[in-house]
């Protein structure tokens, strides 16, 4: 009988670690919560509809692929179906097939979709400068810009 080395327990987080990690999950949970509230309340939609919204009001042609929205949103692809199939049933995208991809499909912004993205921008905008920005300096702007650029440039640990 062989004896099995027991798997090595990973070292806690120090103070200062579990800090700046609870901190930063609970101010994107705070903010994210009072954002997605304000514009349920002010325009009816939520801020996942709003962030679609914005990404296909911003591209080229107030148009986008399926498959770009869901790389740059925090949905599964069957979440984003849905969430589209709801914003057309609003009349806020219409969707259209893709001319060289049988498979692949457009949303694209409506009139009403832009007018309701208009409003629903100003108020997320002042909603984040409200409830984020204007609790930092130009400084702390700058430096924690400077922190998101570098966690997300790191190569994934054990990435191919």
């Amino acid at each position: 009988m062989s004896a099995v080395s027991p798997t090595p327990r990973p070292l806690a987080l120090d103070t200062a670690e579990l800090r700046a990690w609870r901190g930063m999950l609970r101010v994107h949970a705070s903010l994210t919560r009072e954002l997605d509230a304000q514009l349920h309340a002010e325009h009816g939609l939520g801020l996942s509809a709003y962030e679609v919204l914005m990404f296909v009001g911003d591209a080229d042609g107030q148009r986008l692929r399926m498959s770009d929205i869901a790389d740059r949103v925090l949905l599964s692809r069957s979440g984003l179906t849905r969430l589209v199939d709801r914003l057309v049933a609003e009349n806020l995208l219409e969707r259209s097939a893709c001319a060289d991809d049988a498979r692949g499909a457009f949303a694209e912004l409506t009139p009403v979709g832009r007018r309701r993205l208009d409003a629903a921008r100003a108020t997320h905008l002042d909603g984040v400068r409200r409830l984020f920005l204007s609790h930092l300096s130009d400084d702390d702007r700058a430096r924690l810009a400077a922190v998101w650029e570098r966690v997300l440039a790191a190569p994934a640990e054990g990435a191919a």
